[in-house]
């Protein structure tokens, strides 16, 4: 009896076991008729002052105003603190910035995608902004409440990217064979990624609705698989130094690590001076960033940018 219970236990795991392995396959493995090259994403870095410098001041000018950053960002009701600090604070430099919601929400203007599934609700929300917007802006910028971005280094470090090819780009991580770009830094998608990821959206077997059904996949992984069908692949964007621009921790965190790590190069073990986001941030972090970013500034010290981006049209932005 002992013996025969042994058994059944572990037929009963190795029938998980196997059940578990098919499912990850099903959402994850490549079918023969579909094989994809094997790629390791590219370090992408942003132009440096020189480049721009070369080009002529209405140039620099005509380039400044055909730069247009929609932005997306996913919020449940919870967040509602993050929800207002963000929308007084760094998404008024986007051209346009809208709010997804899981569900829909009295105090603040959103967008309801009801549901409470990440990944649905990126899903939707992409299919919205392409649907809408895809002839009135040619990058798109995906974020959760807890991000602060620098939108004008954001289109610095795209300046000599061209929209029309597929760009996906953002903070990469490595997982088993996938490469991805957390959310948790921001996801950066030409209109052209747009394009390819729309047109999978209703192809279930590359891109479905649901992860596996034992093990449930993260959003940004979900979208790296769908955009891998697609052709489009995981880039790390970095600075002329090598250090990343989308980062997926705070400042803080960042100069406390530096303390430990590098005492005494605390600033250059840091930050890039030309980051794009950071993450985990709480509500008063948020305007402590804004005052640091775009309201302080050394009296009788002229800044020498070669580009200026101009504020959309009726923005209120600092």
């Amino acid at each position: 009896m002992l013996s025969e219970s042994s058994s059944f236990l572990k037929g009963v795991m190795l029938g998980s076991i196997f059940c578990a392995v098919i499912t990850m396959l099903g959402h994850v493995r490549i079918g023969p008729g579909n094989r994809m090259q094997h790629h390791e994403h590219h370090h992408l870095q942003a132009p440096n002052k020189e480049d721009i410098l070369k080009i002529s001041e209405n140039e620099r000018m005509e380039l400044s105003k055909s730069f247009r950053v929609y932005c997306i960002i996913l919020v449940k009701p919870k967040d509602v603190s993050l929800w207002a600090a963000v929308k007084e604070t760094w998404t008024k430099h986007c051209d346009k910035a809208e709010f997804f919601s899981s569900e829909n929400v009295k105090v603040f203007e959103s967008i309801n995608m009801d549901t409470n599934d990440m990944w649905l609700m990126m899903r939707k929300a992409y299919k919205y902004a392409f649907d809408k917007y895809s002839d009135q802006y040619n990058w798109f910028f995906l974020a959760h409440p807890t991000t602060f971005a620098v939108i004008e280094n954001l289109k610095y470090f795209l300046l000599k990217k061209d929209p029309s090819q597929p760009f996906y780009l953002g903070h990469t991580i490595k997982s088993g064979d996938l490469e991805y770009v957390s959310v948790g830094g921001g996801i950066v998608l030409s209109i052209e990624s747009m394009k390819r990821l729309n047109s999978l959206l209703d192809v279930p077997e590359k891109c479905p609705e649901q992860g596996g059904m034992i093990w449930k996949i993260s959003e940004d992984k979900q979208l790296a698989i769908c955009l891998k069908y697609a052709g489009v692949f995981a880039e790390n964007a970095e600075d002329a130094d090598g250090k990343d621009v989308f980062n997926t921790k705070s400042v803080g965190l960042f100069i406390k690590e530096a303390m430990t790590n590098h005492p005494n190069q605390v600033v250059e073990g840091c930050c890039s001076d030309m980051a794009v986001t950071f993450n985990g941030l709480t509500p008063n972090q948020m305007h402590v960033m804004m005052y640091g970013v775009y309201r302080l500034r050394a009296f009788g010290h002229i800044f020498s940018d070669a580009l200026v981006f101009l504020p959309p049209n009726g923005s209120d932005n600092d």
